[in-house]
């Protein structure tokens, strides 16, 4: 109901705009226009401002609703507005909360390996308490490197595949790799095994009507998450699924940065090389990413396969340390807390690689007054990136990170796409949000958080190995950047709150 009324008011609002602006009524049509559009506007403030976000959003808010006639309003409803009310994914919020609770209490008590440090304690304690889902001792991760690798492993793990697939991607393009995922995927459903797919609608928006019935010809389930064309009517269109899993007969997983595309391959002249990470499951936390993805499958279909034995047994393996599945979202809105509560329990040193650094204040501040402690900050991110905003809003934040004497460097060879955090190189996140305010506040995305594994070595060797391929930000020359680069960077740092 209150969706309906929002778009209600944005017609009436327009109509007395043009009433007021185009017609020759009388002047008192003209004035109980006026005093229409003015009532709605006078709600709406009141609204924000019993909403008490940060001063400085209110008050732009509230500007931005009186000086920008219509249009303004328009702003602010598809802002997601709703979402600060908890009217938003509801529904989703309660089904996610109902089957990780089930899970939790099925699952026995982990015992805390004894070689933890006191850091590490406390960031393992924080997530148990804040976070839906459980950490698990009995999960095997295998970091894999590019997408050569990644794609190389996961056809070969299809084929293997008994029971059931699903696949869950913010970007699934039916080219070569597509169209060679789509063939092993079509001789498994002629197997008997069930294939299901997941595809966000922006980003998959290239998936032609052809190319989705010819998948859906061969047998595999499809359905996008929050399709466009009902976005205006929802306010959801902002919403975006990031996510990018593989569950196979509930025993393997897959998570990280990559979509399926040739360019991921490095295929794509214009991008070039391109820079990834991916992470292979085997064991418990396979069981915590399937829930995600029944989860998400729920939202879009309406069926609730989680009620099926079958595709929530867990599958121990043998492991070697702590890792710790965490799902968030527009509903649950905490991944900028997790990596703040990760970054702030670093004693020696915080290496990060993301391909986009538009953090929020609390992540910006842990950062700078980490290296005003002595502690190594070291921040990796591309030296192209693959749009004008991202590009000049990420390096909006070189000036203050070279004062606080954070090292940044930039990848020369191709795009850095991977989203890693290593904390004194033995804590460690992998998965698919990036260090921005769309991963933190808009996309519903999936981490993995790890504590004294295996992988958490080869992460700093490859971490190791992509430095050189960079090059060093140096305070002197990016001082003597030019004027038009640096008005680039304040105009893009305006629209960071929605890149």
């Amino acid at each position: 109901m209150k969706i309906r009324i929002e778009i209600f008011f944005i017609v009436i609002m327009f109509y007395c705009c043009w009433m007021v602006l185009f017609t020759r009524l009388p002047f008192w049509c003209k004035a109980l226009g006026v005093s229409v559009y003015a009532a709605i506007i006078i709600y709406s403030v009141v609204e924000l401002w019993l909403q008490n976000r940060s001063v400085p959003r209110t008050l732009l808010w509230t500007c931005l609703l009186i000086l920008v006639p219509a249009a303004g309003y328009i702003f602010y409803v598809y802002s997601g507005q709703l979402l600060f009310k908890g009217e938003l994914f509801k529904s989703k919020r309660a089904s996610d909360r109902e089957l990780f609770e089930a899970l939790g209490e099925k699952k026995l008590p982990v015992d805390e390996p004894p070689n933890l440090n006191g850091q590490q304690r406390g960031f393992i304690s924080y997530l148990k308490r804040v976070t839906l889902t459980d950490q698990s001792q009995n999960t095997r991760t295998h970091i894999l490197k590019n997408g050569e690798a990644t794609f190389e492993e996961v056809k070969q793990r299809l084929k293997e595949a008994k029971e059931f697939i699903h696949l869950e991607y913010y970007i699934f393009r039916y080219d070569r790799l597509g169209q060679e995922l789509m063939d092993i995927l079509k001789h498994k459903v002629q197997e008997g095994v069930e294939v299901r797919l997941i595809y966000d609608a922006f980003g998959s928006y290239a998936l032609s009507e052809q190319d989705r019935r010819k998948m859906a010809d061969s047998g595999i389930q499809l359905h996008s998450f929050l399709p466009l064309k009902f976005g205006w009517f929802t306010q959801k269109f902002n919403f975006r699924n990031h996510r990018k899993i593989i569950v196979i007969d509930g025993k393997i997983g897959f998570v990280g940065g990559l979509n399926v595309g040739v360019e991921y391959l490095g295929e794509d002249n214009k991008i070039g090389f391109w820079c990834d990470t991916h992470v292979l499951l085997k064991g418990e936390a396979v069981q915590t990413l399937h829930a995600v993805f029944l989860l998400d499958w729920k939202y879009v279909c309406g069926e609730k396969l989680f009620e099926d034995p079958r595709y929530l047994k867990g599958v121990p393996a043998k492991g070697d340390g702590l890792v710790h599945v965490v799902a968030t979202g527009p509903e649950t809105r905490d991944m900028g807390d997790h990596l703040y509560a990760m970054i702030t329990c670093a004693t020696e040193s915080i290496w990060i690689a993301t391909p986009y650094f538009i953090p929020n204040q609390t992540i910006l501040t842990a950062l700078r007054v980490a290296a005003k402690k002595g502690i190594q900050v070291r921040l990796m991110v591309p030296e192209s990136n693959d749009g004008f905003l991202t590009q000049y809003a990420t390096q909006s934040y070189f000036s203050e990170l070279l004062r606080a004497g954070i090292e940044l460097y930039t990848y020369q060879k191709g795009f850095l796409h991977k989203k890693v955090i290593i904390v004194d190189g033995d804590t460690a996140s992998i998965g698919t949000a990036n260090i921005d305010l769309r991963s933190f506040h808009l996309n519903f995305e999936v981490h993995l958080f790890l504590t004294g594994t295996d992988s958490i070595d080869d992460l700093v060797s490859h971490f190791e190995e992509d430095l050189k391929e960079c090059t060093r930000v140096r305070p002197v020359a990016f001082y003597k950047r030019g004027l038009s680069v640096k008005w680039k960077e304040s105009f893009a740092r305006l629209f960071s709150g929605v890149l």
